[in-house]
């Protein structure tokens, strides 16, 4: 049988008049009839408010305003592309509901779960040092284990917890803070040093994730939580403000600092800073929220209407 449905609200007029139409045409072209009112999720309301009463009948789609000829063809049509369909098998079907309901509720907390797993993310790099400081040195040293393929952990570019000061960074930079190599008395260009050392009770420990890391991630994580505040009213960022805000920063910040670590450039090197780090870093994580996010629900929203359309008619039995 066809699955035909209807998006409706409370009080919509045309909306009668065409499940009347639809259920006048039950004995030419018998269908299944689903009614979705769209006041039952925000995404279906934001879409069809203004064109309701909306019908979908197979993979066609009609609008407001349409007639009982329009509503015939589209049947039509739906009819004679079932006859070549094949049968689905119970199992098969069952399945498929699950996978739905799954892809459903995805779709539908999406960004709760990726606000959640950057959380999860860059909150366990801070976790090392509170490990260290708790005398569980295995555990801490596991997380730095795990993330070391993923950032380069250089203590004078990284944070540090419960010490002195909250970084230590090269001499290089000028800046009022107690230098790595005076505050630890290691050679500051001992690259190898500078990775394994995690800190001392009297320095602090170091944790597992770079400045620059750390700002990038705690930018994603925050721009989330503000996206899902503002997410039906906040328009994709423009690539070429992305470019220009989001990776030109972070590109000249990091690359020129790459150049200490290659000896034929090492001439051309400079030193960033702290703040340089956690303002390019955070500028990256906000804008590629800014960026991505808006694309991202529109695309989801589309699989959220389908996927309840589908359920909705699972629900009455089709």
């Amino acid at each position: 049988m066809i699955k035909v449905t209807l998006y409706t609200r409370e009080g919509c007029h045309l909306c009668e008049l065409a499940k009347d139409d639809l259920n006048a045409l039950q004995s030419e072209i018998p269908h299944q009839l689903v009614e979705v009112d769209i006041e039952s999720d925000p995404v279906l309301l934001k879409r069809f408010a203004d064109v309701i009463p909306v019908v979908q009948v197979g993979p066609y789609k009609i609008e407001a305003l349409f007639t009982k000829k329009d509503l015939l063809v589209a049947l039509s049509a739906a009819r004679d592309g079932q006859k070549n369909a094949q049968t689905r098998s119970i199992a098969s079907r069952d399945q498929a509901i699950r996978l739905n309901r799954i892809v459903l509720f995805f779709s539908r907390h999406w960004l709760a779960l990726f606000n959640l797993l950057i959380f999860v993310y860059v909150g366990l790099p801070f976790m090392a040092p509170i490990l260290m400081k708790m005398e569980m040195t295995t555990l801490a040293g596991l997380i730095y284990k795990i993330y070391s393929p993923l950032c380069h952990q250089l203590a004078y570019r990284s944070w540090f917890l419960f010490g002195e000061q909250p970084a230590y960074p090269l001499t290089s930079i000028g800046s009022s803070l107690t230098p790595f190599g005076v505050a630890t008395g290691l050679a500051e260009g001992d690259l190898r040093q500078a990775v394994s050392f995690l800190g001392n009770e009297q320095l602090g420990y170091k944790v597992a994730f770079c400045q620059r890391d750390v700002a990038m991630w705690v930018g994603l994580l925050l721009a989330g939580l503000f996206f899902s505040l503002v997410r039906d009213r906040l328009k994709p960022l423009p690539i070429a403000i992305w470019l220009m805000v989001g990776i030109m920063p972070i590109g000249l910040d990091g690359v020129t600092q790459m150049f200490s670590l290659i000896s034929p450039l090492s001439f051309l090197s400079r030193e960033s800073t702290p703040f340089l780090r956690t303002l390019t870093g955070a500028l990256f994580g906000v804008s590629n929220v800014w960026m991505a996010y808006p694309y991202i629900e529109e695309s989801i929203a589309e699989i959220r209407v389908q996927l309840t359309a589908k359920l909705a008619g699972v629900k009455n039995g089709f």
